[in-house]
């Protein structure tokens, strides 16, 4: 990165910023209360930083050691305050602000009618987003894959569905996006793209969802180290958007693990990964789990790790969900662990803040 001097002009800002663009790197520019940090964004061979550390206005150019060099603490730390973490605005909602996030709805939408009894349900119960999955990714390709799966006409109309029922209370909308080809149509209706554990590998598809400009919800692969994912969570940030919301949401049980769980949810990935990258780190004990009885235990311990949030999947009658019914709680359940979340944020709040802070 380039740290330029506190009393350096637009003029030699800009003039900075046209040498990178002649190495053929891109420029991300990030601007402090008192400095301009431009961050350089292609192949490091071409990074002459005893060149450019003598142009007019820059105070330094120095090499950031991660992969993940754009949303690390270290790129951060030289514009903002070490203990600072981006908040993401989302229509009235703060996602990794002073209070936590409850993101609450169907694992798949089934009907207009199903979707705003459930929306309602969890909009009581203290939910800020409405979620709801209309392309589904299933193991099997004999499982139904979502209304979606139908044709773009039963995809539209349950994407208006989705925008309608945010509408109608208060709420912004996140579904997932599975392939390239539904981004553009699943962009005009929500307010947060959301990017599946499955797909989180897939640098074509981040690209593509960073360019809407739009909130990313981006989960953990179940077989992916810290340092992948934050690496492939870089390849949405290099296309200038760094709305992304990370989610710890459970790795592959060792041994017999998977008789007991769908996935174990690594509750020490989310302080690890908050002293790593400024970007808020929610958690999803449902698909962590796939257990009813679980979800509110694990969804506390999430909380006093840290995490910003919680993702988590209710239906009114858990039993008749059409896709993962094991995991599904009903909104009064809901309501106890947002609840009990609260309070335990409340009293973990200023410890976590100093592990945010790499303290």
């Amino acid at each position: 990165m380039i740290i330029m001097k506190a009393d350096a002009t637009k003029q030699e800002i800009d003039n900075v910023i046209a040498e990178v663009n002649k190495l053929g790197l891109r420029a991300d520019v990030s601007r402090g209360e008192s400095l301009t940090i431009i961050g350089l964004v292609g192949d490091e061979r071409k990074i002459p930083f005893s060149y450019l550390s003598v142009l007019p206005g820059v105070r330094d150019a120095h090499m950031i050691e991660t992969p993940y060099k754009l949303i690390s603490r270290e790129y951060s730390k030289a514009f903002q305050e070490p203990s600072e973490n981006r908040v993401i605005h989302v229509g009235n909602v703060e996602i990794g602000g002073e209070t936590p996030t409850y993101i609450a709805g169907p694992c798949a939408i089934e009907s207009r009618t199903q979707l705003f009894r459930i929306a309602e349900e969890v909009k009581k119960a203290g939910a800020h987003i409405l979620r709801g999955g209309i392309f589904k990714p299933r193991s099997s390709a004999h499982s139904f894959q979502g209304l979606g799966a139908k044709g773009d006409e039963e995809a539209r109309e349950a994407l208006t569905w989705l925008r309608d029922a945010g509408r109608a209370f208060e709420m912004p909308v996140l579904t997932e996006v599975r392939g390239e080809n539904q981004v553009d149509l699943i962009a005009e209706y929500v307010d947060i793209l959301q990017v599946g554990a499955r797909n989180m590998y897939d640098q074509d598809l981040l690209g593509v969802l960073a360019r809407k400009s739009k909130p990313v919800f981006y989960k953990r692969h179940f077989g992916a180290s810290v340092e992948e994912f934050l690496s492939f969570s870089e390849y949405i940030a290099v296309e200038g958007n760094k709305d992304i919301i990370l989610c710890e949401r459970g790795e592959l049980p060792i041994g017999k693990g998977k008789n007991f769980t769908r996935y174990t949810l690594d509750l020490a990935a989310i302080p690890v990964i908050q002293k790593e990258t400024y970007l808020p780190v929610m958690a999803d004990p449902s698909h962590a789990t796939g257990r009813r009885d679980l979800i509110y235990p694990m969804s506390c311990a999430a909380m006093a790790a840290g995490a910003s949030g919680l993702a988590i999947e209710v239906h009114y009658n858990p039993a008749e969900s059409w896709v993962d019914a094991a995991q599904a709680i009903t909104a009064d359940e809901l309501k106890k662990i947002i609840d009990d979340c609260n309070r335990i944020h409340g009293l973990t709040a200023g410890q976590n803040k100093k592990v945010k802070a790499g303290k």
